[in-house]
C-alpha cells in the first residue's frame, strides 16, 4: 500500500503530495489524516507528514522510501477541510492542516509541548478566611474611594 503525505513544512516547492511505501506492521493502523514521520531529503531526516492520500500504485517504481513511525490522526473532515481551505485562500496545504491540529501539540520536541499546568500557593500563617476577607474589604474600600472621587471631580 502506498500513503501520499504532505510534509509539514512552509516551503512553496514542498506543496505537493510525496509517495511513501506503508510498512506490513502500520498497514491497518494508518489511514488518511494520521500524522507520521517519514525520512525525507538526502540524509534521511525524519519530518513530520500528513497522510492526504491511499492508493495500491505508485509512479515512481520500487524506489520510494518507507514510513518511518505513526504518531495520531486527523479525521478525514478535517483533511478535507484543509484541502479546501487551501485551495479557497490560496496557501500551503499543510500550513492549513496544522490548524486542524489542538494547540500546543504542533512542535517536533514533544519536550517543548504545552503540559498540564500545576499552581504553587503559600499561605503565611493566615487562614484562608481571613485573607479572603481582606480582599473583599479591600475591594470595597476601593470601590468607596472611587465613587468618592468622582462626586469631588465634578
Amino acid at each position: 500500500m502506498i500513503a501520499e503525505v504532505m510534509i509539514n513544512r512552509t516551503a512553496k516547492k514542498l506543496n505537493k503530495a510525496f509517495d511513501y511505501r506503508v510498512p506490513e506492521k502500520l498497514e491497518g493502523l494508518i489511514f488518511v489524516g494520521s500524522k507520521v514521520l517519514v525520512p525525507f531529503g538526502k540524509g534521511g531526516k525524519l519530518e513530520e507528514a500528513f497522510v492526504v492520500r491511499l492508493k495500491e500504485k505508485t509512479n515512481y517504481g520500487s524506489e520510494i522510501k518507507e514510513i518511518a513511525k505513526l504518531e495520531e490522526q486527523l479525521q478525514d473532515e478535517q483533511i478535507e477541510l484543509a484541502r479546501w481551505m487551501a485551495k479557497r485562500y490560496f496557501c500551503n496545504f499543510s500550513d492549513c492542516i496544522k490548524l486542524m491540529l489542538t494547540p500546543g501539540t504542533r512542535t517536533k520536541n514533544k519536550e517543548k509541548r504545552i503540559q498540564d499546568k500545576a499552581i504553587n500557593t503559600v499561605y503565611l500563617g493566615k487562614e484562608i478566611e481571613e485573607i479572603e476577607f481582606e480582599i473583599e474589604t479591600r475591594k470595597n474600600k476601593n470601590r468607596k474611594t472611587k465613587k468618592g472621587n468622582q462626586f469631588c471631580k465634578r
